[in-house]
């Protein structure tokens, strides 16, 4: 006795049972099983109606997991890649905007710990915090170990022995 093929709702609640998916995802993954024009999107329709499918809870669980390992780049890449709409992203990538140098920190802390002695130490050690996603700025505040007050010194500010000239 062969058992029947699920229907697209039995698949897409067998996906959502593992972990949150958005609706682009869903139709990605189901729009090969789907046999009549209209009936996954009906499908998703009535998931979405019952509260399965969410694009909040997608935001929320890809923050929990990338997060302290991500900056706002690599997350908003992900995020955009889910197809979630630029809203959500927007007042997601927000909320973590005020934590990217701790961020940083904490990971490079994890990874590095010491700070680099040589140049070319010091730029894998900037690259590993590009790849990841965090800003060229916020990798060179982490590897020069300013604080988040501190504000960048250039020569101008340094007194120079041709002051006279």
């Amino acid at each position: 006795m062969a058992f029947a093929a699920p229907s697209l709702k039995g698949r897409a609640l067998r996906l959502l049972a593992q972990r949150e998916y958005s609706r682009a995802e869903l139709e990605r993954k189901l729009g090969p099983y789907a046999q009549e024009p209209g009936a996954l999107a009906h499908a998703l329709d009535e998931l979405s109606a019952l509260g399965f499918i969410s694009e909040a809870r997608v935001v929320q669980s890809v923050l929990h997991q990338k997060a302290a390992r991500l900056g706002t780049a690599r997350i908003r890449q992900t995020l955009e890649a889910k197809g979630i709409g630029d809203a959500a992203i927007k007042q997601a990538l927000s909320s973590l905007q005020d934590t990217e140098l701790e961020r940083a920190r904490e990971l490079w802390q994890r990874r590095f710990g010491v700070f680099p002695k040589e140049a070319r130490e010091r730029a894998r050690q900037i690259r590993f915090l590009l790849a990841r996603g965090f800003s060229a700025t916020v990798a060179t505040r982490v590897l020069r170990g300013a604080n988040d007050d501190a504000q960048p010194t250039t020569r101008c500010d340094q007194t120079d022995d041709f002051a006279g000239f």
